[in-house]
């Protein structure tokens, strides 16, 4: 498994002057692609998915997809929502899978954007995901990015960045410096004066969108000023649209599969090249060693009832399905009843967490209190026992972590508490 924290992922990058990809996801192919590149030069990556890319895809069909090329990838990797525009989006996000977001009202006047990213970082934090933040607007110019981002470019403020940063909590910060989001219209000019106050101002690591159409050199010297995460999407998908039509002329009659067979080798060439002179490639090894494993948690509930028929069972869990589904942090929750009868337990509820910090933010979740003080404090709840349970075996990943189990019954009495290392 190579799903990495993607805080320690993005300071690794920070703390040695490079930057971390994170690309943006609309097909298998681009999946594919993407995955392999950062394979074949060994460095890190970011897997994205990008909310204004939502009807192009069903979401919760691509995550799992995602979140299954990732733990098996041979180099470290982390998965982000890009450009979330709600608090509703981001929990949905973190509960399929992503552990970064990144929150998008930078069009908000900046008390606002305060305000939003406040209660963002604080429901992210609480499943121990980080938060890239924006101040600053970063437009388009013409096409999909134009359309998705439209009006006029804003840069960023250094003065406002630190008090934003400051008040937010956010772990890194997006900043618009001259960069364009899709096509840009002749080189870019970056206010580079601008981005070296700005990484002297806030010191948390500096994220850019709009990388396609700069140059190597404006790339490099991004980097030495703060840089560490560089969204990219629009050259990927120019170089996927290249090949089909290269592929059309050859072949007019051509099938869907015939016409696309060079789409994966046409953005792999393409990520490729940005990884290496982003400075990436080649650091695989070394970043696994710094980046704790993303490593899911169960919270095991087992019980039993008196004096309840199926029907008020059935009442019970369902309703509790539908409490606990909904908390930041939750993946699923599945629900059981014993196959035989003499079983020492007859119930079980088996509820999914994204990560161990999250652990924390359910017990202190109002629906959970609800869910414990309402469904299952009741007198014709007996012997029940609550445990959290982390995933013991993370190939290749270091797991030097203490592991906590705490096991309580219903009257809150403590029976063990056990450190397993």
């Amino acid at each position: 498994m190579a799903l990495v924290n993607m805080c320690d992922l993005i300071y690794h990058a920070y703390e040695n002057n490079y930057a971390v990809g994170a690309f943006d996801l609309v097909s298998l192919d681009f999946l594919e692609a993407v995955i392999d590149a950062a394979e074949r030069c060994r460095s890190a990556i970011i897997l994205s998915v990008a909310e204004p890319h939502f009807s192009y895809y069903d979401f919760e069909l691509m995550l799992p997809a995602i979140e299954a090329a990732a733990k098996r990838a041979t180099v470290p990797v982390a998965i982000q929502l890009d450009h979330g525009g709600s608090i509703e989006t981001a929990t949905k996000a973190i509960n399929l899978g992503c552990n970064g977001i990144m929150l998008d009202v930078s069009d908000a006047p900046l008390a606002e954007n305060i305000k939003s990213t406040q209660a963002m970082v604080e429901m992210a934090h609480g499943c121990g995901v980080p938060v890239v933040g924006e101040l600053g607007y970063v437009a388009g110019m013409e096409g999909e990015g134009a359309e998705q981002h439209p009006g006029k470019a804003s840069f960023t403020n250094p003065v406002e960045a630190k008090a934003y940063v400051e008040r937010t909590g956010v772990d890194f910060l997006s900043v618009s410096i001259g960069t364009v989001q899709g096509r840009m219209k002749g080189r870019a000019k970056l206010d580079f004066q601008r981005l070296k106050l700005l990484n002297e101002t806030v010191k948390v690591p500096l994220v850019i969108h709009g990388g396609s159409g700069l140059n190597e050199s404006q790339f490099r010297k991004l980097t030495t000023h703060g840089v560490a995460k560089i969204n990219y999407y629009t050259a990927l998908s120019d170089a996927a649209a290249a090949a089909m039509r290269k592929q059309t002329k050859l072949n007019p009659q051509g099938s869907f599969v015939e016409l696309k067979k060079d789409v994966k080798q046409a953005i792999g060439t393409e990520v490729e090249r940005c990884l290496r002179i982003w400075g990436s490639a080649g650091r695989a090894a070394e970043v696994m060693t710094q980046c704790e494993a993303w490593i899911a948690v169960e919270h095991v509930i087992v019980h039993n009832v008196k004096g309840f028929n199926e029907q008020q069972v059935d009442a019970i869990m369902t309703e509790g399905r539908r409490l606990l589904s909904i908390i930041p942090g939750v993946r699923s929750v599945f629900t059981g009843q014993a196959v035989k009868q003499s079983e020492q337990y007859q119930y079980f509820w088996s509820i999914h967490l994204n990560n161990k910090k999250a652990i924390k933010s359910l017990r202190e979740h109002p629906d959970y209190i609800r869910f414990t003080n309402h469904l299952l404090s009741s007198p014709y709840i007996e012997n029940m026992v609550n445990i959290d349970y982390r995933e013991t075996s993370i190939n290749g990943l270091p797991s030097n972590q203490n592991h906590s189990v705490s096991v309580t019954d219903v009257m809150g009495r403590s029976f063990s508490n056990l450190s397993l290392s």
